[in-house]
């Protein structure tokens, strides 16, 4: 696992709150928050794939959001932050922050991954 100097270094100021530091961009403000193209999401720090656009859908929320996360890639975290009960998500693989997951999305799952973009990287789908 990096340090975070070595993320200060590789992120901007802005993903480096966001992944490191646990902050939330403002809602709508995200570059996949309305990003429909098919491929995998990736965690910006370290690269490991955490969701797929299969599983991605608009909930109105403000920030990018998924039923499912790719199996074995999200930790799962008790947030009491801000006078509220929440599970924040994490990579597995690194801890960099992603956002929160909640039990108010869609079938099959009914779970909404509440995902900041600066937390995300994308990789298309190759069209072999």
């Amino acid at each position: 696992m990096a340090s975070d100097d070595k993320y200060k270094e590789t992120l901007s100021d802005d993903a480096y709150q966001v992944c490191r530091l646990g902050a939330t961009e403002a809602p709508y403000s995200g570059k996949y928050y309305d990003h429909w193209l098919a491929g995998n999401y990736h965690c910006a720090c370290c690269q490991s794939a955490l969701f797929s656009s299969q599983h991605k859908f608009q909930s109105h929320c403000g920030w990018p959001s998924f039923y499912q996360a790719i199996e074995n890639a999200i930790l799962y975290k008790d947030d009491h932050s801000h006078n509220m009960v929440r599970v924040e998500i994490k990579c597995q693989q690194c801890d960099s922050h992603l956002g929160h997951v909640f039990d108010d999305g869609p079938e099959p799952t009914f779970r909404r991954y509440c995902v900041n973009s600066l937390s995300l990287s994308f990789t298309p789908s190759s069209d072999d």
